[in-house]
Formats: structure tokens, C-alpha cells, sequence
């Protein structure tokens, strides 16, 4: 897979869309799902962001407050953590924090989805810890769905988009039925230049 080497594309005047106004198929990312307690956040979402102008800055404002309340760490997984766990523990991985970002987005009426796929180390500074696959979210503003990341909370280069849903269950990396014990897999993402 290729990807255009140009960062996440950034258009801070995207406004939000009224609920009566979105495209039907984005309304199903404003549901409750399983890692996405929409309704546990409500009163939290407009606490925390209810003041803020609506729209791009708004969705960013979530974007910041995730990546600088929450700890990243690979030790921290477990594959029944929800938006309501990462809130309360403040710590987690990519896609907790993506969990949480979506969540708190839903809870202000702004369409959000989870987005899985490949985020290679390219324009930024190289890290000890071997390449992963990656998580990030989609908001639906103006007239369509834009990429933020709670985690890194950066325009990046070469996402690799696999899948997008409701939440890490529509668009698991792996499933298994029965004891899988996962031995080793590495994921390669590399810059060619012309």
C-alpha cells in the first residue's frame, strides 16, 4: 500500500454539522458502543468542552486534553478497557486513547469513528519501540470525515487506513475464538523517496 506523503490534511475552519443536517450514515457514530459509553459522558463533554468555539477547535480541544491526561504504555492494555476506564485510569494504548477521544466527541454531537491501519515512524523523530499496527479516529465536520489522533495529536505522514467502525470491536486487528497466543508479528513502514 501507498500512501500520498502528504501530512493528515488540517482545515481549521471545518465547522460542525447539526444532528438533523448530517448524512444518515454518519449518524450511527453517535451511538453508545461497546468501548464508547456515549451516555456516561455527557455531562463530562460539556464540562470539559462545552465552552469551546464548535467545530475543528473543538474536536482539537478533545484531541489535546486526551494526549495530556493520558499515559501511553504498551503494559497497559487489556482487551476489555472502555472510554469510561481510560478516563478514570489515565493510562493506556493508541486505541484507548482513540476510545476516549471518540467518545467525548460523541457526547458533544460530533460523529466520530474509530480508524485502524499502519502509522509508520516517517517525519518524526525515531522510536526505540518497533513499528505497530495503530489506531486514530475520524470526525465528521463541514461536509466530511477528517483524521485526528488523540494519541500522537499531530498531522502525520503515511497512515495506511485498514478499516473504520464504531469502536476497536468492528475493526479488530485480530479475532480469535478459543486460547490464541500470539508468538511475534512485525509491521514494516518505510519512506521511499523518488
Amino acid at each position: 500500500m501507498y500512501d500520498s506523503g502528504e501530512p493528515d490534511p488540517v482545515n481549521l475552519s471545518a465547522r460542525e454539522v447539526p444532528v438533523h443536517e448530517l448524512p444518515y450514515d454518519a449518524l450511527r457514530y453517535l451511538y453508545n458502543s461497546r468501548y464508547c459509553e456515549v451516555d456516561r459522558f455527557s455531562m463530562i463533554a460539556l464540562e470539559l468542552f462545552g465552552s469551546v468555539a464548535p467545530g475543528w477547535s473543538r474536536v482539537q480541544a478533545v484531541c489535546d486534553w486526551v494526549h495530556s491526561k493520558v499515559t501511553f504504555g504498551y503494559p497497559y492494555a487489556r482487551p476489555t478497557k472502555s472510554a469510561l476506564d481510560v478516563f478514570t485510569e489515565r493510562f493506556g494504548v493508541c486505541r484507548d486513547f482513540q476510545h476516549l477521544a471518540v467518545t467525548l466527541c460523541r457526547a458533544l454531537n460530533i460523529p466520530a469513528r474509530y480508524a485502524t491501519g499502519y502509522l509508520g515512524d516517517i517525519g518524526v523523530p525515531i522510536s526505540p519501540d518497533p513499528m505497530d499496527f495503530s489506531a486514530w479516529f475520524e470526525a465528521y465536520l463541514e461536509d466530511r470525515w477528517w483524521t485526528f489522533d488523540a494519541r500522537h495529536n499531530r498531522p502525520r505522514i503515511g497512515r495506511v487506513l485498514m478499516a473504520t467502525g464504531r469502536d476497536a470491536s468492528d475493526v479488530a486487528i485480530t479475532t480469535s475464538f478459543g486460547i490464541a497466543n500470539l508468538k511475534q508479528f512485525t509491521v514494516v513502514s518505510e519512506e521511499q523517496l523518488p
